[in-house]
């Protein structure tokens, strides 16, 4: 994606490497001491997030991680993507001036990782998971916080997003979809609770993700990941 590796998806498969999308590489070494030092805000919601989670039917399929330190993690992946007609067009945030073009991505069948678009200006949509019309389960998109070639990513500013805040998902057909922000949660990249966030079961709801916390200049990747639950306003 850059020279210095700057896309979350870090040479690892989809169950941990899943959510290591958008790590970025900071844009200069005093920005990643500031991004080491800054205190993030407090994580809210999360109680309601695992409310929204159907505990009583498993996934689908599974990927494992047949590359990563520490136990497999399974994740959604039934093996066939959504109806084209799913497919997110537009995601626009008017709280962080954003409006950004949403590409369909799996899985990048060299890495296992999830293919996030190679751009920092756009963002992706899980294929293999719900779409924008979907009643069920967790529509997921994810997009680069920064990277040193291109500067900030579409969701530089997604961990200062707030409970009430909306969020409008467009479809291909045009029509508008809105929610509103109920949580935002920060995990350690090697603890996020995939099946929680990659499910098609329990209520509908938006999850956003990208990188945060503090920079790790040896590896070249974020430590954190920050992730954000909307649910429908309709």
């Amino acid at each position: 994606m850059s020279s210095r590796q700057h896309d979350g998806t870090s040479r690892r498969s989809p169950g941990r490497a899943l959510l290591l999308v958008a790590a970025g590489t900071v844009l200069t070494t005093a920005f990643a001491v500031v991004a080491c030092r800054a205190e993030p805000a407090p994580d809210f919601g999360g109680p309601s997030v695992t409310g929204l989670a159907s505990p009583s039917r498993p996934p689908v399929a599974s990927v494992p991680v047949p590359r990563s330190p520490g136990p497999r993690v399974p994740v959604t992946d039934g093996g066939l993507p959504a109806a084209a007609d799913e497919a997110p067009a537009r995601l626009r945030i008017p709280s962080l001036g954003l409006d950004v073009t949403v590409d369909a991505v799996g899985i990048d069948p060299a890495t296992g990782d999830f293919a996030v678009p190679p751009s920092v200006d756009r963002v992706g949509w899980y294929r293999f998971g719900p779409g924008a019309a979907a009643r069920a389960g967790s529509i997921v998109i994810a997009g680069h916080v920064d990277s040193a070639a291109e500067g900030e990513g579409a969701f530089f500013r997604l961990g200062a997003l707030d409970d009430g805040d909306r969020v409008t998902l467009t479809g291909p057909d045009g029509r508008d979809r809105r929610f509103t922000v109920i949580a935002r949660e920060r995990y350690r990249k090697t603890a996020v609770p995939l099946e929680k966030y990659f499910a098609r079961t329990g209520d509908v709801r938006l999850t956003l993700i990208t990188c945060g916390g503090p920079f790790d200049a040896a590896t070249r990747h974020y430590r954190d990941n920050v992730v954000v639950t909307a649910v429908p306003r309709e």
